[in-house]
């Protein structure tokens, strides 16, 4: 864990001077812009999202002219107060949220420079953002990172209500840079709610849903060359997902193996590939199932590791299928975590979440459930010659992200980063490549059975939804949804 220190007016962050940390930076940016465009150069063939307001790819963006280089988080008295170094001004923009509780403050994009799980609890809880034993004062813990482009976040999770005192960005101790700095104090729920309530009422009469862009190749109504596949990296940005007991976290690793197996995919040349994110922003859960429509996807896949606080013993990968009912208390609880992902992201949680409801919507989604259940089967058939599978490798459950009544949907929990086991795998490079290349077999095989390029079709409502009979036809012979 990272400490602020104050000696002499000068920040010591782990015993490096402000003036040394501000050079080793710019390093770091220097690199860290390499390995953008590295991951982003068009060797990987990778299509690019048609969709309004997206995150733009690394390649050709500059840095962000501000970096976060420390954070501190102080107690005195009633007011708790959370601070974040700054190499130069920004304008903060502050509001709270209720169920659960948090605080959300909005930034011009800022390049933080500090390690994510600093603000997480140090165990290794199920709801760290509900019922938790506090970091400090009213906070229970706290996140930051990028939501898009040109603008980042820091969520503040309540361990009690608590009003906004004061955030403000004012210079910094001995004239350089600046410092954000954030004061809580503990407030009456009711009147917590009330002020959450206002502040909702403000941000949607201020801020329109956006509009997606038409697609072009590949999306809806029209026949791609070859079939789609939206790979999912899990979390990013400010949600950073789960998180080992050393720090590891969920969305670096979840990205990593995405992007391997996006390469892998396209080398073979049989698919096409479309990505939820491109780097380590913050994306909705609806959005990331819109993404994949808009671009014509014939299969999504979605890419997690999981946590577990009471039983480390718990090891191996674990496919989920989309269903009501969920098909165990284990997957139940996954779907629980994994839909919470919007409210790590400062979200209100509150989107509608209504879908058409008419028969040829629900023929289509118990076809597209059928063949979601073929490929989890493929998946695990493949991944037991590469790693450990979980004692019941395929599960159900009510996931946001794979509510797609269209496209067939997985979700892929990669292992425990819980598990000493799994973790030192989860983070080797050489695993990482071949368990990608056992995925990318097992989504080949999946579209060879269904017919090849054939495989991405339209239903009669335009939008893709494999290589699936018609609707009206119901689910393939022996597959039950």
């Amino acid at each position: 864990m990272m400490i602020l220190r104050r000696k002499g007016g000068a920040s010591m962050v782990d015993g490096v001077t402000s003036k040394a940390r501000r050079a080793l930076s710019g390093l770091w940016r220097v690199v860290l812009a390499a390995g953008s465009l590295t991951l982003a150069s068009p060797s990987l063939g990778l299509e690019r999202l048609q969709v309004a307001q997206s995150v733009p790819a690394a390649q050709g963006r500059a840095a962000p002219s501000i970096a976060a280089t420390g954070s501190d988080l102080q107690v005195s008295g009633d007011l708790t107060r959370l601070s974040f170094d700054l190499t130069g001004p920004l304008e903060p923009q502050a509001h709270v949220l209720a169920d659960p509780d948090r605080v959300v403050i909005d930034l011009s994009e800022v390049d933080f420079q500090i390690n994510a799980a600093k603000g997480l609890p140090p165990a290794i809880r199920r709801k760290p953002a509900k019922g938790a034993e506090p970091l400090g004062g009213v906070i229970a813990s706290y996140r930051f990172g990028l939501v898009t482009a040109g603008k980042s976040r820091v969520v503040i999770h309540l361990a009690s209500p608590a009003r906004i005192v004061r955030v403000a960005c004012i210079p910094a101790v001995g004239g350089r840079g600046a410092q954000l700095v954030i004061e809580l104090a503990k407030v009456d729920r009711s009147l917590f709610r009330a002020e959450a309530e206002r502040s909702r009422a403000e941000r949607l009469a201020a801020s329109p849903a956006p509009m997606l862009a038409a697609p072009q190749a590949g999306g809806p109504g029209q026949v791609p060359s070859l079939p789609v596949v939206a790979l999912d990296a899990g979390h990013g940005g400010v949600d950073t997902g789960a998180h080992s007991a050393s720090g590891a976290l969920e969305k670096d690793i979840v990205f990593e193996f995405t992007k391997a197996l996006a390469a892998r995919l396209e080398a073979g040349k049989k698919v096409r590939v479309v990505l939820s994110r491109e780097g380590d922003v913050f994306v909705p859960l609806g959005e990331r199932v819109r993404r994949a429509r808009a671009n014509g996807a014939s299969l999504f896949v979605s890419i997690h590791a999981d946590t577990l606080s009471d039983d480390r013993s718990v090891a191996g990968a674990t496919v989920y299928t989309a269903s009501e009912r969920a098909s165990d208390a284990e997957a139940a609880r996954v779907a629980e975590k994994e839909n919470q992902a919007d409210l790590a992201g400062g979200l209100d949680g509150r989107e509608d979440q209504s879908e058409v409801s008419d028969i040829l919507v629900d023929l289509t989604r118990r076809e597209t459930r059928a063949y979601s259940n073929v490929f989890a089967r493929t998946l695990v058939d493949y991944w037991k010659d590469i790693g450990q599978l979980n004692k019941n490798p395929i599960r159900s459950a009510g996931f946001q992200v794979l509510k797609a009544h269209d496209v067939p949907s997985v979700l892929l929990e990669l292992g425990y980063l819980s598990s000493d086991r799994d973790l030192a795998i989860l983070t080797t490079p050489q695993w990482r490549e071949k368990a990608a290349a056992v995925v990318a077999r097992a989504v080949e095989g999946f579209f060879q059975s269904r017919g090849g390029a054939e495989s991405a079709r339209t239903s009669p409502a335009g939008a893709p939804f494999g290589a699936l009979a018609s609707p009206r036809a119901g689910p393939p012979e022996g597959l039950s949804p």
